[in-house]
């Protein structure tokens, strides 16, 4: 029995140790799970939270990066669409003033299709009038040798006798005849003498007004040497930013050597931006604030230069009593050119031909003057022009009280409106006579040109000439023509057909000498 219980105690106590194990083992699990998973949830609220923070970190940048990159594109949007609305205006300008050009060679186009027509018209009038002429001189010499015949068989008189009996007859009637002719003239030139010269000088002087209209807008500034343009440019452009800025034209600086192309349609603003260069390359201060003040002086100055300029013009001229801002548009005409003729001057001219004509044809010659002097103010409009120019300067003239008549003269030199007063074609053919005097526009030198290539091309149009040269101002033509194709017979008769076809189809002053040139050669080789 002892024995039993000395082999079951110790089972017994190691049941009892095993399961006391067991039992603390699960406690001890139970807690490590527990401290496990509260460290796991620790570990989940704690990532959570920092992925919240970061994500909200981050949307944060994406908003400052997308609000940055907005103000970027919109800024650029707005520069690139300032671009584009500047370079539109500058089209919409060049497109008016093509329109404008285009308008301008319509009228003219028109002009002179219908004297043209009136010129056709009067050559068919004269050519029926001669034939009629012909038709009565024939039926006359009809009756005269008829009568002659008549007398010889009646009378019995010799030839000479009966020419002489109706030569005397015919010397009576012709007498009689003009006598009551010379008579009426003179009674119908007492009445209509004065009114129909009048007439004809104004419907004549009329055709022989043109108008032409094209316009400087580049002037250069010559430097000493290439170094001067960066300080011009100044850095990064903010010199020359400044200028036009402050000028309102445009500096192109570019690879022409020492000069500086200054652009821009109102020729006051290029003379400043000018003179203002100048004072600034002289100075050697070139930078933005000096560059304002120096424009701002420059511009005060050309301002009184103008408004001298004015008034020295009208004392010059006689005329009083014009109104201020006339007087400094008159002025703002020295600085204006039309085919390289100076504005000022060219009124001024026509002023003194208006006085003068309308003087000679007993009109008013101070009115005539004053329209003379104003009649292209409509250039020099300090604003952009949205009518022509005539039609403008009327409008500026009925604004500060001009004559009537010196308003319609104004609008109506170009044809823009109708003539209303007898000085309107005065101001017309003063104006064409002033811009086509020798020398006072560039168009002589065109024409000129113009003449020898038309001379030149005539030339080539017959067949065999091979190279042709107008020399000696255009009075000497020189012809090559192909000696195998072309005889020395030919070379003659072709110098001759040349000339004919220039009488008939040119004008040019003077004579034209053709010479035609034949020249045969041999050539052989030795080998």
């Amino acid at each position: 029995m002892s024995t039993i219980l000395t082999f079951i105690l110790p089972l017994i106590a190691a049941a009892g140790g095993l399961f006391a194990g067991k039992v603390f083992y699960s406690k001890v699990n139970k807690n490590i799970e527990g401290d496990a998973q509260r460290k796991a949830e620790d570990i989940l609220k704690n990532a959570e939270i920092s992925a919240e923070n970061i994500k909200k970190d981050r949307m944060l940048e994406a908003k400052e990066n997308f609000l940055r990159l907005k103000a970027e594109f919109e800024e650029e949007t707005q520069n690139k669409k300032g671009i584009l609305l500047e370079n539109e205006q500058k089209l919409r300008e060049k497109e008016r003033i093509l329109a404008q050009q285009s308008e301008q060679q319509r009228v003219a186009e028109q002009e002179l299709q219908s004297a043209k027509q009136s010129v056709q018209a009067k050559e068919e009038n004269f050519r029926k009038k001669l034939e009629d002429v012909e038709k009565k001189r024939e039926e006359a010499e009809a009756m005269l040798a008829n009568q002659i015949s008549q007398l010889e068989k009646i009378a019995g008189l010799s030839a000479d006798e009966a020419r002489q009996q109706i030569m005397d007859a015919l010397k009576a009637e012709a007498e009689s005849k003009a006598s009551s002719l010379v008579k009426q003239a003179i009674e119908e030139a007492k009445l209509t003498a004065t009114k129909e010269a009048k007439k004809v000088v104004i419907e004549t002087i009329q055709r022989t007004a043109a108008e032409n209209a094209i316009e400087n807008c580049v002037s250069v500034f010559n430097i000493e040497s290439d170094d001067i343009k960066g300080k011009i440019i100044g850095r990064e452009g903010r010199n020359i930013r400044a200028l036009e800025a402050a000028t309102g034209v445009e500096f192109i600086v570019d690879d022409t050597p020492e000069a500086i192309i200054i652009s821009g349609f109102d020729p006051v603003r290029r003379e400043i931006a000018r003179l203002s260069l100048h004072r600034l390359v002289q100075d050697g201060r070139i930078h933005p604030a000096r560059i304002e003040e120096v424009v701002n002086k420059t511009r005060k100055n050309i301002d009184d230069e103008i408004i001298e300029i004015g008034e020295k013009t009208v004392i010059d001229l006689g005329i009083h009593g014009l109104h201020p801002e006339l007087i400094k548009m008159v002025g703002r005409m020295r600085f204006r050119s039309s085919y390289g003729q100076n504005l000022l001057q060219h009124s001024r001219e026509v002023a003194k031909l208006c006085a003068t004509m309308a003087a000679e044809l007993g009109l008013n010659a101070k009115l005539a003057k004053r329209a003379g002097l104003l009649h292209d103010i409509g250039k020099v409009w300090h604003e952009e022009p949205e009518l022509p120019h005539a039609l403008l300067g009327m409008e500026l003239a009925q604004k500060y009280k001009e004559h009537p008549e010196v308003c319609n003269a104004i609008g109506a030199h170009h044809d823009e409106c109708e003539m209303t007063s007898m000085i309107s074609p005065i101001i017309q053919v003063c104006d064409a006579i002033s811009g086509s005097r020798p020398g006072a526009r560039r168009e002589m030198m065109e024409s000129y040109m113009k003449r020898l290539r038309d001379l030149e091309t005539l030339a080539t149009s017959f067949d065999g000439v091979q190279k042709c040269y107008a020399i000696q101002a255009g009075r000497e033509l020189r012809i090559m023509v192909d000696s195998e194709n072309v005889s020395d017979e030919k070379a003659s008769n072709l110098s001759f057909d040349i000339s004919q076809k220039i009488e008939k189809e040119m004008q040019y002053p003077g004579q034209i000498k053709v010479t035609v040139i034949r020249e045969m050669r041999a050539v052989n080789f030795a080998k």
